[in-house]
């Protein structure tokens, strides 16, 4: 109580004011780096003063050798620190040395990172995945990975630790507060200023002189020039031959004459070109006819044709439409091998595009229109069964090596189509009809069905609105399935279309045998589509009822149940007038 009195006291209050006045003079806020100057230093700790400061910031000593700043370690020397709190709990400074050293070092980074600068460092030790680096500024370390240490592998980099050279910043986590380096990029960058320098020497044209082939890949070949370039010769600037990899021609080692086709000073790329350098045997294309025989040679087998030669260096593709007449899509690999000399005919020649059309199908005679001499539409003949799918047959003659096409709708005209194809295999042997013949579009298209009678002629001397008797097949709750009376097709009576009253039209009034009449009610030959009614029997008996009866007033509500019965009234009545 009685410090507290003290302490309370008038003079004490004004003391403590005129303090914080002075106080608020100074700048002072958590958060930033202020200077400290060193105040005194003990075995242990070095005391700072910081004016603005009530109490002396304590900073560790090991912490001030372990950042390099034993030089500095001299009372009245001014040390950079955090000020990370004016006052903790126990009413004390809390200062950092190090985290303000690495925020003035991240500082320098963020500056020349956005500003595409080197910085200077040094490799100080190993590490998992490449190297620890130092920021000789300000001693931020950074990460240099295993790839970005040189351009070219490195067996031992013993030499290069510990010693000053510049690195590239490729990349800056603010938030993580990491920092990744490339030695790389540079060594990269000043090859690329001597590189520049030697492509201007180049230009489109110029002929380069025992260039060493230094190594090739899928895409063509590498060389060597003076040792001071590498220049691309493409696989189709090889040569006018097809050439399948660039080791079938070249060995690594040796020297050949290039000419530079390209120049690209952005990419710093010469393109070069070894076939240039030889006449061009496409010159020799007028010496080749259109729709004239010629040998070529088979140099390269893919799934879509052939690559032919017709002499050394001129090469065309022999397309797999071009290969069989009989044959669709088949691969040239099961026709030909490498080195295979065959006859084809030369289908076209573009010299603007420097492109040779070659067929080896038209060598031989067009099966189709040995088919159309041999048969016509409309004949019957006898076939296999080569090739089924999902919808359709495909037969053969013996004499031809033919398909001809036979859908499921054309196998029958009872059954359903789908179902009827499931009887058939391969080798069944069939009589068919032939329905049309196209040579132009290589088709030839069959049917079974039209070489067995077709029931649907029993409708042809029928007409609509005529009653037919029919047989009761079937019922169920859609209708009737009846067949007509010497007819092998069968057909549905709607429920609809059982009777004029709805009370009447039920399916269950007959069972499978009965007979019965009805009308046609619908017959389209060009659809094949008939249709039969009960009712419309009914419709036009009550209107014929109706025309020898009576007027329509008084014929209308008749029921059809009782018209027989009304039918016989009436004529008793005319017979007692």
């Amino acid at each position: 109580m009685e410090i507290y009195k003290e302490l309370s006291t008038p003079a004490s209050k004004e003391f403590e004011k005129l303090l914080n006045s002075q106080l608020s003079k100074v700048q002072i806020e958590e958060g930033k780096i202020i200077d400290g100057k060193i105040n005194k230093i003990t075995e242990k700790f070095v005391f700072l003063f910081v004016e603005g400061l009530k109490s002396e910031p304590v900073l560790d000593i090991n912490e001030l050798k372990s950042m390099g700043l034993q030089d500095k370690l001299k009372v009245g020397e001014t040390i950079p620190v955090l000020l990370e709190k004016i006052e903790d709990k126990n009413g004390e400074v809390l200062v950092s040395a190090s985290k303000a050293q690495k925020i003035k070092g991240w500082d320098k980074l963020v500056e020349a990172f956005e500003k595409n600068e080197p910085i200077m460092g040094k490799i100080t030790s190993k590490c998992k995945g490449g190297c620890i680096v130092e920021h000789i500024d300000t001693g931020s370390l950074m990460f240099l990975p295993g790839s970005q240490i040189s351009d070219k592998p490195l067996k031992d980099i013993g030499h290069l630790i510990n010693e000053p050279q510049k690195f590239a910043l490729i990349k800056l986590d603010k938030v993580r507060g990491n920092a990744c380096v490339s030695r790389r990029e540079i060594i990269s960058s000043f090859k690329k200023e001597d590189k520049a320098k030697i492509i201007d020497r180049y230009k489109v044209g110029d002929i380069i002189k025992g260039a060493e082939v230094k190594g090739y890949s899928s895409f063509g070949c590498f060389f060597n020039v003076n040792g001071e370039l590498d220049v691309l010769v493409h696989l189709q600037e090889i040569s006018y031959s097809r050439v399948n990899h660039p080791d079938e021609i070249f060995n690594i080692g040796e020297k050949h004459d290039l000419k530079v086709i390209t120049v690209d000073k952005e990419k710093l790329q010469v393109g070069c070109s070894l076939k240039q350098l030889s006449p061009d045997p496409f010159e020799h294309i007028e010496n080749y006819e259109l729709n004239k025989i010629y040998k070529v040679k088979v140099v390269k087998l893919m799934d879509f044709g052939a690559f032919c030669e017709l002499e050394p260096g001129l090469t065309t593709l022999l397309h797999s439409s071009e290969l069989s007449w009989t044959k669709k899509n088949i691969s040239a690999k099961k026709m030909f091998r490498v080195g295979d000399e065959i006859d084809c005919i030369i289908t076209e020649i573009d010299k603007d595009k420097r492109r040779v059309a070659i067929s080896h199908k038209l060598t031989q005679e067009n099966p189709y229109k040995t088919f159309e001499k041999k048969y016509s539409v409309g004949d019957i003949v006898q076939s296999e069964v080569v090739n089924k799918n999902e919808y359709s047959l495909f037969v053969k003659t013996d004499d031809l090596d033919i398909d001809m096409f036979l859908h499921c709708n054309d196998l029958t005209y009872l059954n359903n189509g789908e179902e009827e194809l499931a009887k058939y295999k391969k080798g069944d042997k069939i009589s068919v009809k032939i329905l049309e013949i196209k040579v132009n579009e290589q088709k030839i298209r069959v049917g079974l069905k039209h070489t067995q009678p077709d029931p649907f002629d029993w409708f042809k001397d029928k007409k609509k609105n005529q009653i037919i008797t029919v047989k009761v097949i079937s019922t169920d709750n859609k209708g009737l399935v009846v067949r007509p009376e010497g007819c092998e097709m069968d057909f549905q009576i709607k429920k609809s279309a059982i009777a004029i009253n709805a009370a009447d039209a039920r399916p269950n009034r007959w069972t499978g045998g009965e007979k019965l009449d009805c009308a046609i009610s619908e017959l389209d030959f060009d659809k094949r589509k008939v249709s039969l009614s009960i009712k419309l029997l009914e419709e036009i008996e009550k209107k014929e009822a109706l025309d020898k009866y009576g007027s329509e007033g008084s014929g209308k509500n008749l029921p059809f149940s009782s018209l027989s019965e009304d039918l016989k009234k009436k004529e008793k009545d005319k017979d007692k007038e």
